[in-house]
């Protein structure tokens, strides 16, 4: 894709995300800020905060659970280098703590990829099934939302007996449910 492609794929992933009625009711959303070739989501991030809606972000810890902070714009994000794993984007105010989590009334996920179960194909590090553990230990019930490419939502992805699936894939041009939060 080039950089004009990405940048529309974007907006449009933007503009049909926030058509979700979960969003549109959140108080509180985890979302993440994309890296490299993943879906956009700056302005997504940036138009969830407009209409006052507490955005959280990762900060990835050395055992590759997750800490979180606070958006607050563009200019609050650091690009953090985590060894040989690619940089990231993260939060430069107060880290929250790996339980700030369990107040999202939406998570937002990266992915490689969603099947037609809702299983999410993640990158393997297992930060996201720690969250995802997290919030079932803490006995919270967010929407999970998985943000995509429409390529990327294919029949079948591998599963261990830990995944969970998720309650939708948002692509630039569809939104696909699986299940009911």
């Amino acid at each position: 894709m080039t950089a004009v492609d990405m940048q529309a794929s974007a907006a449009a992933l933007a503009e049909r995300a926030l058509e979700l009625p979960e969003l549109a009711h959140a108080r509180t959303v985890a979302a993440y800020v994309s890296v490299g070739s993943e879906p956009g989501t700056l302005a997504l991030l940036d138009a969830l905060r407009a209409r006052g809606v507490r955005v959280l972000l990762p900060a990835l810890l050395p055992d590759n659970d997750l800490d979180w902070g606070a958006y607050a714009g563009e200019n609050s994000l650091a690009r953090v280098q985590h060894g040989g794993k690619m940089a990231l984007f993260e939060p430069t105010g107060e880290r929250l703590g790996p339980d700030a989590v369990t107040d999202a009334d939406v998570v937002l996920l990266p992915g490689l990829a969603v099947d037609a179960r809702g299983m999410r194909l993640g990158r393997g590090g297992g930060s996201y099934d720690r969250v995802l553990a997290r919030l079932e230990g803490a006995g919270a019930h967010p929407s999970l939302v998985v943000l995509l490419y429409d390529s990327e939502v294919v029949e079948r992805v591998p599963a261990e007996p830990h995944d969970r699936p998720v309650h939708a894939v948002v692509t630039p041009s569809a939104t696909r449910r699986f299940r009911e939060p």
